[in-house]
């Protein structure tokens, strides 16, 4: 299989046979079995087009590659799995750093067990619909906890900055429970929440039928260190139960504060962590598109624009994360009285609105102490008064970014907000202290200047987003381990930031459980 990188292919080309020989000047019919492993747009200039490479086969390599320096060759990659060791392992947290450790673990013939505080899918979504459509919160059982975590109501986002050889096995495991195949190839992939929600169940369906057993509902409130493992304490059902297990994974997420706050009490060696907040700013997706895509912007070959900034306002970086085209804004908090948001869109982000979080990021000095769990207590003062800012009834509290510059008040534009159950338009330069505010003023200006349009008369933002990633970090070795037979993995743990990274830590984990 020889590899050939870096074409450029216009808007809606499929004949990537011909395009090939053409870069060669060879003839057509030499070119075979033809298949793109790598698709990224190129929108710099007026002429918007692709930028792909291939894979392909001919019938003497050699001479290809003798001819056409530029050909590599290549050999798929295969996921090698470690034989099992015969030790139990339970797993906290059923995220993408847990159902990636089980599913490595199970295939190797692990004996394996997740607990998941939170409700299974299809109980999970009838608990976010209530929040959604009535204001009613579930502690146990929203966006920020359940099955598949987090990142299972959002974008479903798949890049990471990890270079590492796991992401195509990660990928490819994505399609093999229900993802779109465009996640093998696309540059920037995403499988959007309405798939994901159903690869979450497929995986999970497919572990059970390998020996796995899911505890749903089932919530970590103590373990003991014993002499052959690890006596788990749960509250299932109102009541407690206890589990034994050889080895404890943590792959709790970054919402799991009552937990930080065991594993402090416990010793677990705790260290505070950087992190970031902000709001939520929405645009008009058309006008996005017509920014980013030009003269191309109706092309029927182009999804939803997305956009990616980065500014400095001091010492402090200003920057867009986790751009939702076409997508929602969501709450994301399980405490009551606070208010978290994110964003979320479907496959398809055939939304109006575009948003995405404008981050300020957050030092350790801006902590009011050095206890390991400060800036736990700096998210949850901040949540709070976006929850009174909001009405104190789950609202958030939203503004027109002019306003917000000029700390003025007024009746929104064009822009309809997306988040439920409601909004309350206010005044958030009453939500953040005076550092927040004067970076986040300072960075949307200059993000403004960088892409001119990106705010205009309409352009709003929701507060708050103060759950980018952990503030936490749990300390462990090279062998991942804290004490010995205790594994934290994934964003909760402070090793990873989005899906595939915590996937890739989660893998890396189980490696280093069958290696004992």
């Amino acid at each position: 299989m020889l590899r050939i990188h870096n074409l450029k292919v216009k808007l809606g080309e499929k004949r990537y046979a011909k395009i090939i020989s053409q870069s060669l000047n060879v003839r057509e019919k030499e070119i075979q079995n033809v298949s793109l492993v790598k698709q990224s747009l190129d929108a710099r200039r007026q002429n918007v087009h692709w930028i792909c490479s291939f894979d392909f086969t001919v019938s003497n390599e050699e001479q290809f590659l003798k001819r056409f320096p530029q050909l590599q060759k290549v050999q798929p990659y295969q996921y090698q799995y470690l034989p099992s060791n015969d030790q139990k392992v339970m797993i906290v947290g059923s995220g993408p750093a847990g159902l990636f450790c089980a599913y490595v673990l199970a295939m190797s013939g692990q004996k394996v067990t997740v607990i998941e505080r939170g409700q299974e899918i299809e109980k999970r979504e009838k608990a976010v619909q209530d929040l959604l459509e009535h204001g009613l919160l579930h502690s146990e059982s929203n966006i920020a906890f359940g099955e598949g975590g987090a990142g299972t109501f959002s974008d479903g986002k798949l890049t990471t900055g990890v270079k590492n050889k796991r992401i195509r096995y990660i990928l490819e495991t994505f399609v093999k429970f229900g993802a779109p195949e465009d996640i093998l190839y696309l540059h920037k992939p995403h499988i959007g929440t309405d798939y994901l929600r159903q690869v979450v169940q497929n995986m999970r369906k497919f572990l059970v039928s390998k020996g796995v057993t899911f505890l749903f509902e089932t919530k970590m409130i103590d373990f003991q260190k014993t002499e052959s493992g690890y006596q788990i304490t749960v509250l299932q059902n109102y009541q407690k139960k206890i589990l034994n297990s050889d080895l404890l994974v943590l792959a709790i997420g970054h919402s799991a504060r009552d937990t930080y706050e065991m594993l402090y009490q416990k010793g677990i060696p705790l260290q505070q962590k950087p992190f970031a907040v902000g709001v939520r700013i929405e645009q008009s997706q058309q006008k996005i598109n017509q920014i980013q895509y030009k003269k191309s912007a109706s092309s029927p070959y182009l999804k939803a624009a997305s956009y990616k900034l980065a500014v400095q306002s001091g010492k402090r970086g200003v920057y867009t994360f986790c751009m939702c085209p076409g997508g929602v804004v969501v709450p994301s908090h399980h405490e009551e009285q606070t208010l978290c948001v994110n964003g979320m869109s479907y496959y398809a982000r055939d939304g109006q609105n575009a948003n995405s979080a404008i981050l300020v990021t957050v030092s350790t000095d801006d902590f009011e102490s050095s206890h390991p769990l400060a800036g736990i207590a700096f998210q949850r003062e901040l949540e709070h008064k976006a929850f009174e800012l909001g009405g104190s009834n789950n609202f958030a509290p939203v503004q027109r970014v002019q306003d917000y510059l000029h700390h003025e008040v007024n009746p929104l534009g064009q822009i309809n907000p997306t988040y439920r159950p409601g909004y309350r338009v206010c005044d958030l330069n009453e939500l953040f202290p005076d550092f927040i505010n004067q970076a986040l003023h300072d960075g949307l200006i200059q993000m403004n200047q960088k892409m001119h349009g990106f705010i205009d008369e309409d352009t709003i933002i929701t507060g708050i987003e103060a759950r980018s990633s952990a503030p936490v970090r749990i300390l462990r070795d090279a062998s991942y381990q804290s004490w010995e037979g205790l594994y934290p993995i994934g964003e909760g743990a402070g090793y990873a930031g989005g899906i595939m990274s915590s996937a890739i830590d989660g893998i890396m984990c189980a490696e280093q459980i069958l290696k004992k």
